[in-house]
């Protein structure tokens, strides 16, 4: 099993840029493939992005393709979310995720384990 805790969240204008951080504990963090998701007030959680168990290879929603890169450092058991040119329809609470496995998946129901949730908030 693998334990998530997620950091790095706040209030940013639009157009800023925020790193989210998902700390991970336990012994095999390196067999988990990675996702972040995130859930608006009022909407049902949706998939942001994902990385393979190795960290060779990424996959992110439409929304946040070309804006948002995923990556991860298995030897200090992290995952991080660099967010840039933040938008108002970006703010929700960001949750880390890992499935045991070297795919990924953007459904949240493939991802067994999950943090607390860090907050963005992005301004007009």
């Amino acid at each position: 099993q693998v334990q998530l805790v997620e950091s790095g969240g706040g209030l940013v204008q639009a157009g800023g840029s925020l790193r989210l951080s998902c700390a991970a504990s336990g012994r095999t963090f390196s067999s988990y493939a990675m996702g972040w998701f995130r859930q608006a007030p009022g909407k049902e959680r949706e998939f942001v992005a994902a990385i393979s168990s190795g960290g060779g290879n990424t996959y992110y929603a439409d929304s946040a393709k070309g804006r948002f890169t995923i990556s991860r450092d298995n030897a200090k058991k992290m995952m991080y979310l660099q967010m840039n040119s933040l938008k108002p329809e970006d703010t929700a609470v960001y949750y880390c995720a890992a499935r045991r496995g070297d795919v990924y998946s953007d459904s949240d129901v493939d991802y067994a384990y999950w943090g607390q949730g860090t907050q963005v908030t992005v301004s007009s």
